[in-house]
C-alpha cells in the first residue's frame, strides 16, 4: 500500500514536470484586460412547488408582498392577508454575461432561495429581470428549474434527501435583451495580463510577440500586464480580430516559482520542477505508542457486606519500526533524484510531509513551501 501511494506521488511529480517544460498559447496562461465576463443579479419568484415553499411570517410576508405587486400588473388586486400558499418561494437570479453578448444569446441562471423554503423542486421561475452591478437592465430569466436531487418530508416528521434542493439551475434561462459594448483595444493599444504574474514570464511574453511581427510593439509593464500596441497594418476593418488571433495563439514557456504544495488533510505532495536540494542526511523511522485501558473486577468475599468494586489497569506498549539507513541527497538535487530517494527510504506520503518540512527547517529545501 505504501509503495501505491509513492507511485501516485512520482506520478503526480512527473505530470507536474511534463506541464512545466510544454510550450502554452498565451490565451491558456494570460487574458485580455475587458474581455471578462460580467455579473448579473435579480430577484423572482419560484411558483408550482409542492407545499415546499416560504412558510414563517417573515419569509412569506416578503413572497407575498411580491405576489401581490405582480398580480397588480395584471389589473388584479388582492390583499396581501387574503394571500395563503406555500407553492411559491422567493429567489435570487444570478448569471454571468460573456463578453460580446448580443440580443438573443441564451445564457444559464442560478437559483438560490432567499425565505425558508424547503425545496425548490418541480418549480419553474416567473419572468425575472437581470441587472449589472451598476444597476444597468441586461436580460430576462425565465423558465423550470432543475435542482438535481429531492427533499420529501411526511406529517410524521419522516425525511429523506438527496443533494441541496434549496438551490436549482436552468440551462439557458436567460435572454440577453441589451446590446452590452466590449471594448477591445482602447486607442489601439491592448493590455494583457497574466493569471501567475511572474516578471520572466511577462519579458518572455513580450518578446515572443515582437519576434512574432518583427517589432517592438509589446512592452512589460510589470510581472503581470503586457501592453501591446496594435501596428498600423491590422487596425483596418476586420483585421483586429485577426491580430488578436494571432497573439493568442503564439505559444510561450512560463517560467514558475519553486513551489512544494502540501494538503495535510489528503496527504498530497505537489512538488515544482524547479526544486532544489542543498546536501542534506535524512533518517526516518516510525514509532508507535499504544496505551489500551482493560477493566479489573474486584468481588467481596462471602458474607463480607462489601460490595463489588470496578477499577481500570492501564497498560502502555512502544514499538519502533526498524528505521531505513541514512540517505544523503545530494546538492542541486532535481525531482526525480528527490522522489527516487524517498521511494528508497520507503515512507508513505504523510511521512514525506513531515521530511519536507524538516529540511524546510534545516535550510536544506530551496522551494516555498505551501501548506494547504
Amino acid at each position: 500500500m505504501i509503495y501505491k501511494k509513492l507511485i501516485s506521488v512520482l506520478f503526480i511529480v512527473s505530470l507536474f514536470n511534463s506541464v512545466l517544460f510544454s510550450a502554452s498559447r498565451i490565451k491558456d496562461v494570460a487574458s485580455i484586460t475587458g474581455l471578462s465576463s460580467t455579473p448579473l443579479i435579480g430577484y423572482g419568484l419560484i411558483t408550482g412547488l409542492d407545499g415546499s415553499g416560504d412558510r414563517s411570517s417573515r419569509s412569506s410576508a416578503l413572497t407575498l408582498q411580491t405576489i401581490s405587486n405582480m398580480l397588480e400588473r395584471f389589473g388584479i388586486t388582492v390583499a396581501m392577508k387574503d394571500l395563503r400558499s406555500l407553492n411559491v418561494a422567493a429567489v435570487m437570479v444570478t448569471a454571468d454575461l460573456p463578453p460580446f453578448a448580443k440580443p438573443g444569446t441564451r445564457i444559464d441562471v442560478s437559483l438560490s432561495s432567499i425565505g425558508d423554503a424547503r425545496s425548490l423542486q418541480g418549480g419553474t421561475l416567473l419572468l425575472a429581470p437581470l441587472f449589472t452591478t451598476a444597476g444597468k437592465f441586461v436580460a430576462y430569466a425565465q423558465g423550470p428549474l432543475s435542482v438535481g436531487g429531492y427533499n420529501f418530508e411526511t406529517s410524521s416528521g419522516e425525511r429523506v434527501r438527496k443533494n441541496h434542493t434549496q438551490v436549482g439551475r436552468i440551462p439557458g434561462g436567460g435572454r440577453i435583451e441589451v446590446d452590452v459594448e466590449f471594448e477591445l483595444a482602447n486607442n489601439w493599444e491592448l493590455s494583457i495580463v497574466l493569471r501567475n504574474p511572474d516578471f520572466t514570464s511577462a519579458s518572455t511574453l513580450a518578446r515572443a510577440i515582437n519576434d512574432r511581427f518583427s517589432a517592438v510593439i509589446a512592452k512589460a509593464r510589470d510581472a503581470s500586464s503586457i501592453s501591446v500596441t496594435v501596428p498600423e497594418e491590422y487596425r483596418q476593418d476586420g483585421k483586429l480580430v485577426e491580430f488578436v488571433s494571432l497573439v493568442e495563439m503564439l505559444e510561450i514557456e512560463v517560467d514558475q516559482t519553486a513551489r512544494v504544495v502540501i494538503n495535510e488533510r489528503t496527504g498530497t505532495i505537489v512538488v515544482g520542477e524547479n526544486v532544489t536540494l542543498s546536501q542534506v542526511v535524512v533518517a526516518h523511522g516510525n514509532l508507535s505508542i499504544e496505551i489500551s485501558t482493560v477493566p479489573v473486577i474486584s468481588q467481596p468475599s462471602p458474607f463480607s457486606q462489601g460490595r463489588t468494586v470496578v477499577t481500570s489497569s492501564a497498560s502502555i506498549s512502544v514499538r519502533e519500526e526498524p528505521g531505513k539507513t541514512a540517505m544523503v541527497m545530494r546538492s542541486a538535487a532535481n525531482v526525480s533524484d528527490i522522489a527516487a530517494t524517498l521511494n528508497l527510504l520507503g515512507v508513505s506520503p504523510r511521512d514525506i510531509i513531515a521530511i519536507f518540512q524538516a529540511m524546510k527547517q534545516a535550510g536544506a529545501l530551496h522551494a516555498e513551501l505551501i501548506i494547504m
